[in-house]
Order: C-alpha cells, then structure tokens, then sequence
C-alpha cells in the first residue's frame, strides 16, 4: 500500500491505498478526532440496512397518519468488510507492515494531533456572553 496525503472533517490526514492486486485490502483512512485507522478489506458480506421504502414510481412512500414519516423496510446488500484500530502502537506497525513509503511519508504528524472529543469542541467552542 501507499500512503497518501488526506482530510477528514477539514483535519489533516492520511490515507493508504494499494498498489497492487495482491494487496488484501481497498483502502485504510485514518480519522484524527477518534485517533482510529478504518480499514476497508477485499472481503465482502451480506448486512442489513434500513431504506426508504419506494413506490411504483421510486418515490418514498410516506405513514398513512403521518405525512413527514418515510416507511422503512430491511435490505440485506453487499458491503466490504471493515476493521478499526484504535491503538497508536498498533496503528504504527500495521503502516510500517503494509506502506511501502512509510519512511518518507510523516504519518505520525496525524497520529500525534490532539484528540477532538465532543467536550472538548464544547469547552473551545463559540462563547456567548449576556450583558444586563
């Protein structure tokens, strides 16, 4: 695999992608925020889904009493298999193992960004201030 240059939610990134057919997985995306690599693998399963249910005519078909309410039915629909690492260590080894160009590439600029939970983008968010 290789790594690239990404964004998640507008946060400096990275991204692997492979260079072969031999390559076991699609690709990898890491999310600073959770601190997470999402590995997407070559395997593929059946998981169930809740979607719109459509008409004749491939329109949402509304809750007789209630209008704004779509009704939903369960698809079972092919999607690739997916693995999360959350462990720093681990997230290292497994770049390290499977990036060709993980020596050049600075990955670890991501790996070592401050987490961005939901407290703390409450406690830096915007401010407001009453006056009497």
């Amino acid at each position: 695999m290789m790594l690239s240059t990404g964004e998640w939610a507008k946060m400096k990134s990275f991204t692997m992608m492979p260079i072969n057919n031999e390559c076991p997985y699609i690709e990898c995306l890491y999310n600073p925020m959770a601190k997470t690599l999402a590995i997407i693998g070559k395997t593929k399963k059946d998981t169930f889904h809740m979607i719109p249910k459509l008409d004749e005519n491939g329109k949402p078909t509304t809750i007789k009493h209630h209008p704004d309410e779509t009704k939903q039915q369960r698809v079972a629909q092919e999607s690739y298999s997916e693995y999360y690492i959350t462990d720093n260590k681990e997230i290292k080894n497994f770049i390290q193992n499977f990036a060709i160009n993980h020596e050049e590439f600075d990955y670890e600029e991501s790996l070592n960004m401050p987490t961005m939970d939901n407290a703390t983008k409450i406690a830096n968010g915007p401010k407001l201030i009453l006056e009497k």
